[in-house]
């Protein structure tokens, strides 16, 4: 996954301007690369609750840019995490494992409130036995959005 941070970094990091007096030009492509790496991270262990992770990442780095040079980052930042999230759908496994070094496991918790231990199917982030809460989920949001809607 860290591919994809990478990709962000290597693309934006010319467009970065001179750094102001008393600051270093390390600290720039220091913040920028952690900001492109977080947001990956993110994606990639919290997918289900991480709603706009492009215009996260572009509220987080569009500081370090000049005015002329916005359009130009927020393209890209869309384009490279959109083939992200194209990636984690094809390779859930994979890709969290490649972030977090652990296996991926089940959102779910038992009786005794411990984490589900078995492996998750990759549409939804639930196993098969709990796979009832991710239709409470859908009905939940669905009840949120007409909520919001008649307000």
């Amino acid at each position: 996954m860290y591919q994809f941070s990478r990709a962000i970094y290597r693309e934006l990091a010319p467009l970065l301007p001179a750094p102001k007096p008393g600051q270093r030009e390390l600290d720039q492509h220091r913040e920028l690369l952690r900001a492109c790496e977080a947001t990956v991270e993110r994606l990639a262990t919290d997918r289900f609750y991480f709603a706009k992770p492009a215009r996260t990442l572009f509220a987080d780095i569009r500081m370090y840019f000049p005015m002329s040079a916005q359009e130009r980052v927020y393209a890209v930042v869309t384009r490279y995490i959109a083939l992200a999230q194209s990636y984690l759908a094809a390779n859930p496994i994979a890709a969290y494992m490649s972030v977090s070094g652990k296996p991926l496991q089940c959102r779910a918790t038992t009786r005794k409130g411990a984490a589900c231990q078995r492996v998750p199917l990759p549409h939804n982030g639930y196993c098969p036995s709990h796979q009832h809460l991710a239709e409470t989920e859908d009905r939940e949001l669905a009840r949120e959005g007409e909520l919001a809607a008649a307000a």
